[in-house]
């Protein structure tokens, strides 16, 4: 059995002048095979390490005036290890220790208004799991895409749960199926899939037609109206 451990440090920073709280958050989890390093700031993300670059990531834009520091990758290196350690000994201290499983729930929409042969993003959002990890694979067409994907770093929710997104590059046309499939040991041998196809809206013609009709009544009126007028007159 794999267990995750997770090490969450707060730091409450309050604006003596305007009474305002802040709040900074880092955030170390491993296992067996994963690890996240993240800092937050009031649910924003500021940075995290990426252990496959083995370098520290600034997601801020430049407009925010991001701010770094020497070692940052290297202490996010050490915060895992300890990590590590802290998991080894619960797991001697606790024989055979019970753990939590919550399943994901996942759902896939596009980035923006879907426009055909207009490049775009699809979404892939699972939410609401424990423990990480979860695997996530996209298909179009049924044929299995391994190109153009990215992933997000694991977000901790208020319950406990995570959160994760996979988006994926694709430019859309018409009758393209795409589907992503969450793996988790909570759904073991039975993958959660979800599927979306390519459809553009077509302009509804309704509102012409109810536009035409009306002129045409209005026409019709004026004529009928015309016609028992010049009718009144001849019989003065």
């Amino acid at each position: 059995m794999e267990l995750y451990c997770i090490l969450i440090m707060f730091a409450v920073i309050i604006n003596a002048g305007t009474q305002v709280v802040h709040q900074n958050t880092f955030i170390t989890g491993c296992s067996d095979t994963e690890k996240e390093y993240m800092n937050e700031f009031d649910g924003e993300e500021l940075y995290h390490a990426d252990f496959i670059t083995q370098k520290g990531v600034i997601t801020l834009p430049d407009f925010a005036d991001p701010s770094t520091f020497e070692g940052f990758y290297e202490n996010a290196v050490a915060n895992v290890e300890t990590c590590k350690n802290n998991l080894n000994v619960m797991k001697k201290a606790v024989h055979n220790p019970s753990e939590k499983i919550d399943p994901p729930v996942t759902s896939i929409y596009s980035k923006d208004v879907v426009d055909l042969d207009v490049e775009n993003s699809l979404i892939c959002h699972v939410t609401g799991f424990f423990p990480p990890p979860v695997n996530i694979s996209w298909t179009k067409n049924n044929e299995i895409v391994t190109e153009g994907m990215s992933l997000s770093q694991y977000r901790l929710k208020s319950d406990g749960t995570f959160i994760i997104f996979s988006t994926m590059t694709f430019t859309p046309a018409e009758g393209d199926i795409y589907s992503c499939t969450v793996y988790h040991k909570s759904i073991e041998g039975q993958p959660m899939t979800r599927t979306w196809e390519v459809e553009v809206a077509v302009p509804s013609v309704g509102p012409a037609v109810v536009c035409g009709m009306g002129l045409f009544l209005g026409l019709l009126g004026v004529a009928a109206g015309t016609f028992f007028l010049i009718k009144g007159n001849n019989c003065n």
